[in-house]
């Protein structure tokens, strides 16, 4: 697999749209720090980190209805062209309504929280 965050992303997508209460996927930290910020922002009811040998994450969607309550998910930065940015620069999404997943030096942070602390790096995905 060449995008792990990507697949991860398209995993998400797929299971809201088809109104799957879970989503299971291949765990690594970047995709476990990804899933805390969802669950802060409350994107997702819940995540859980499951398997001894294997790892497995484990993603609850939300639902409003018949809709989830996550309606896109877009992936910036890619691994044949990533997408830096100065603290200046931080993207908004959807003028503030959705969220900016932003890795910087301090560890996957969102766009907001990357503003307040005056920090660029490399915008891996919107939701909203």
């Amino acid at each position: 697999m060449t995008d792990p965050i990507s697949d991860m992303l398209a995993r998400i997508r797929n299971a809201s749209r088809a109104l799957a209460p879970a989503v299971e996927m291949p765990h690594s930290k970047m995709k476990e720090s990804i899933a805390r910020i969802l669950k802060r922002e409350g994107y997702i009811a819940e995540w859980t980190v499951d398997g001894n040998p294997v790892k497995r994450l484990k993603l609850k969607l939300k639902f409003q209805g018949r809709k989830g309550v996550i309606e896109g998910l877009r992936r910036v930065s890619k691994p044949g062209l990533r997408h830096y940015v100065p603290a200046t620069q931080v993207p908004r999404v959807l003028g503030g309504m959705g969220t900016a997943i932003v890795s910087t030096s301090k560890g996957v942070m969102t766009g907001t929280d990357a503003r307040k602390q005056n920090m660029g790096g490399e915008v891996i995905c919107y939701v909203w």
